[in-house]
Order: structure tokens, then sequence, then C-alpha cells
């Protein structure tokens, strides 16, 4: 039988606990992944795992017993704690005692590709990480290919954003770059670059998005500068009937992404 780490002091465990801080996920290019469904998606769809944390006194749902079961099967070692020493990881109330660590995994903007059918989403300096895991799991939701960051953009491996992502962080394609490469990039693929705006003339429901789709999401708080504007193929505006003046990023990027399915021809199961 596996012994149970009880001291909160370990040093694996104090490893792990260090990974809420952006710079040890730099440093070690790792994450730290919380819940039972998260884990359960980093299992199934193959994410590089290092570790899977469990404490056998508060792990009580029998899928989460089989996702265990199941990362066993596969090699990956596991790591026994003690309800006290999981609560010490976790920033949850009422944590469920199966979390892992797992190694990040991007993608150079050279290896992404955009072909007929896909759909990417470009974000410029979205720092809410919470904001950018629903993005994640609204476009692992419609289909598309990834998320390409731009500029200081939150990070998606902040437990936040993978907690929002609902495991989705492990199911889309990770790019960070800036401005400029990115748009030598959507060129080189062909892809029609979309962007969203207050002032423009066309509504989102009357653009025509193309085959190979860039939707370029402004920041929170400025939205597209001028210079990403006119580098847009297209530019439209989602109709703001109240008194809000803008949309939540996500909500406005999960809107746009069912256009372009709709407008595809794309049916959801």
């Amino acid at each position: 039988m596996a012994e149970v780490i009880t001291s909160a002091g370990n040093a694996r465990v104090k490893a792990i606990r260090a990974l809420r801080l952006r710079k040890e996920r730099v440093r070690t290019s790792t994450c730290y992944v919380e819940g039972i469904r998260p884990v359960a998606e980093a299992v199934q769809s193959g994410a590089p795992i290092q570790t899977v944390v469990v404490a056998p006194g508060l792990l009580n749902s029998d899928f989460g017993l089989q996702t265990v079961d199941e990362a066993r099967l596969h090699g990956v070692p596991l790591l026994e704690v003690s309800p006290a020493v999981f609560r010490s990881l976790s920033e949850r109330d009422g944590p469920q005692g199966l979390a892992a660590v797992v190694e990040q995994v991007w993608e150079g903007l050279d290896d992404a590709r955009c072909t007929s059918g896909d759909t990417w989403v470009a974000l410029d300096e979205m720092r809410d990480p919470g904001n950018l895991g629903t993005v994640l799991r609204t476009c692992d939701a419609a289909g598309a290919c990834g998320v390409i960051l731009l500029e200081d953009s939150a990070d998606p491996y902040d437990p936040a954003a993978v907690r929002a992502s609902m495991g989705a962080v492990f199911t889309q394609r990770l790019v960070r770059t800036s401005f400029a490469p990115f748009v030598d990039w959507a060129r080189h693929e062909q892809a029609r670059v979309v962007g969203t705006s207050a002032r423009a003339d066309a509504g989102y429901r009357d653009a025509e998005y193309g085959e190979r789709t860039v939707l370029l999401v402004g920041s929170e708080r400025a939205g597209l500068s001028d210079t990403q504007r006119a580098a847009c193929d297209l530019v439209v505006r989602i109709p703001m009937l109240g008194r809000a003046s803008s949309l939540n990023a996500a909500v406005a990027t999960g809107i746009l992404l069912y256009e372009v399915l709709q407008h595809r021809g794309t049916s959801a199961r």
C-alpha cells in the first residue's frame, strides 16, 4: 500500500503548492489541476501528466475513482495525501480529493496551421484568467482549433483558467506571440481576420467569415486599437440594446464562434 503523506511541509507537497505562482509554472513548465472533471479530461485526452494527487479520505466519487484507476493503468505516478494536506493545496471550498500536476503544452506560431474549415481565436491582452478559461471551454465546444495569446495575456495554466476551462485547456492548441508576427502568420495562412468594434458598419450576422477564420478579440479594457482594426479583413458589430456599452470578452467570443458555425452550415451534435 502506498505511503500517505500527512505533512503539509513535505517537499513534494510544497513544490506542488508553489505552482499557484506563475513564475513557478513558467520555471517548471507544469501546472496544478484540481477537480474530478478537469483531471478526468487530462487523463482521457492524453495530456502529459506528471503526477495524480489523491486524498482517499475525500474522494468518494465513483467517476473520480475510475479516473484514478485509468491514470494508474497509463502508468501515471500517484501521490496519496491526507485530507488535511490536500486542503492545504486546494483553493476550493469543499475540495473533491483529486488533482494532478500536468506538463504545459505550447506550439510555436510556425507550427500552427489554418486550413479550410478551421477557426482560431486570437486574444489581445486578456488579463482575467477566468475569462480566458471560459474562452477555451467555448472554443472546445464550438470546434475551434485553439487560442493565440497576444502580448501580455493571462496564463491559460493559471488554476483559475484551468478551472474555468473545465479541462478544455488540454484539448485546445495554445500559441503565444506578439501582434506583428500574428498578422504575418494570418496572411501566410490566407486566413480572414475578423475583429469586433462598436463602431463597425457590418453586423456580426451579416458578415462573411470565410473558410479560414481568425477571430481577433481586443482587450477588455480598451478593445481593438486602431492598428489592430486596420489589420483586420473585416470588423463586425454586436448590437447593444441596453445601457451596457460592451460585452464581456468571453461572451462576445462565444457569440462569434457560433455565428461562424452558422455561416458554414455546421450543425451541433
